[in-house]
């Protein structure tokens, strides 16, 4: 992969990076055949492709996937029949050669994909190069170090020399804001990760939703809020240009360590919003960033430190929960924090996972806890098995009666 990264890490190509879900692996059983890419990067590295003069364009391209030696011509196609009295405006990659191909595997669910539009940024794109990470030796943290954090439900593209760019799935109007809206402290030095999620809260008090739909939509919103401080506070520096190569360097990692910094603990940080807003007290019904055996540290013991280390306490009313944005591959980490408690919950914002590595999880007594809008991702045989954040709140909110 090293070799890999050196030879496409030039400023002639355009890579796109996203988490594989599981309609992109086919698995939800819908009619898109293949990873979905956007239309506008498809325009921006097969320009061609954009030829209003003919019903359905399409361009051939050889797609290497050169992690599992897979090569196959797939053809991008822009079904533009709004132009011909129609409705479709969409543009698909087509051609994958089904479960063949090791971007339909359904093990390939969760797992982070890298494709590289050769000449992408210099014309026309002449071939697909691809990387899936198998979550052998470490493939995800090297690739996240190179181009930053890429979570569920969002992608990155990045021409090489340049500041990566995140790119998500907008689910409520946008919150982001220009530099005047920003809390005049934050322009002086980038705010905490509480900082942002309490400030996604008070834009999205959304009391009426339920917390599964909170969770979601904050999220987002603070993903939004997380942008607008980055450009304030980063935009003007790129904008100046660099002395040096060592210069953009130190930026650039400077950036991703933040990304990624951000990435990790939003999530956690979300649910604790949730938990108190549903009427848990922390240090009483839940604890955050408790220890247990060996001075491990779940992100969330119910209903509390104290009973978790109380002999007394019966072990089938203690629950722990795990917060991560993928479980695939990361939800072993969490099988041996807490001994006392059997069954390990995993909070994920993950798009679904396969049957097998389900059972998987499942023989190892983790338990998926979903956000209710997501559950429609994951293969039908699994939904019955999961728990939303709602039915998970209403379990551990008894746990101390």
């Amino acid at each position: 992969m090293a070799d890999w990264i050196a030879r496409f890490a030039q400023p002639e190509h355009i890579w796109f990076a996203k988490r594989l879900s599981a309609n992109d692996t086919g698995q939800t059983k819908g009619h898109q055949a293949g990873p979905y890419v956007p239309k506008d990067l498809l325009f921006s590295v097969l320009p061609t492709l954009r030829d209003e003069a003919v019903e359905n364009p399409r361009i051939v391209l050889e797609a290497r996937t050169d992690s599992h030696g897979d090569i196959r011509p797939v053809t991008a196609i822009w079904y533009n029949g709004r132009l011909f009295g129609k409705t479709r405006n969409e543009a698909r990659v087509t051609g994958w050669g089904g479960h063949r191909s090791p971007l339909l595997d359904p093990r390939a669910t969760g797992a982070l994909a890298i494709f590289v539009f050769a000449d992408g940024a210099v014309g026309a794109a002449t071939a697909l190069h691809i990387w899936l990470a198998d979550g052998a030796n470490n493939a995800d943290d090297l690739l996240e170090d190179l181009i930053g954090p890429v979570e569920p439900g969002t992608h990155v593209i990045w021409q090489p020399g340049t500041p990566a760019r995140i790119v998500g799935r907008a689910r409520v109007a946008s919150c982001q804001l220009a530099a005047s809206q920003l809390p005049s402290a934050w322009l002086d030095a980038f705010p905490s990760a509480s900082e942002i999620v309490r400030k996604s809260v008070d834009l999205r008090p959304l009391g009426r939703e339920t917390a599964d739909v909170r969770l979601l939509r904050r999220r987002d919103c603070e993903f939004e809020i997380f942008k607008a401080v980055e450009q304030a506070l980063v935009g003007p520096r790129v904008s100046q240009g660099f002395n040096g190569l060592d210069d953009f360097l130190a930026l650039a990692q400077t950036v991703l360590q933040r990304r990624k910094s951000r990435s990790g603990r939003s999530l956690e940080l979300h649910a604790r919003e949730i938990f108190i807003e549903e009427g848990l007290e922390e240090g009483v019904d839940f604890s955050h960033g408790g220890q247990t055996e060996g001075g491990k540290k779940p992100d969330f013991l119910f209903p509390a430190s104290a009973a978790y280390h109380d002999p007394s306490w019966p072990a089938d009313r203690l629950r722990m929960l795990g917060a991560k944005t993928t479980a695939r591959d990361r939800w072993r980490q969490i099988l041996n924090e807490a001994d006392r408690i059997p069954v390990k919950h995993l909070l994920t914002l993950q798009e679904g996972v396969s049957v097998p590595q389900f059972a998987e999880m499942t023989a190892a007594g983790v338990k998926l806890v979903v956000p209710e809008p997501l559950l429609k991702a994951y293969p039908a045989a699994v939904r019955p098995e999961l728990v939303s954040l709602r039915s998970f709140v209403a379990e551990v909110r008894g746990l101390r009666r």
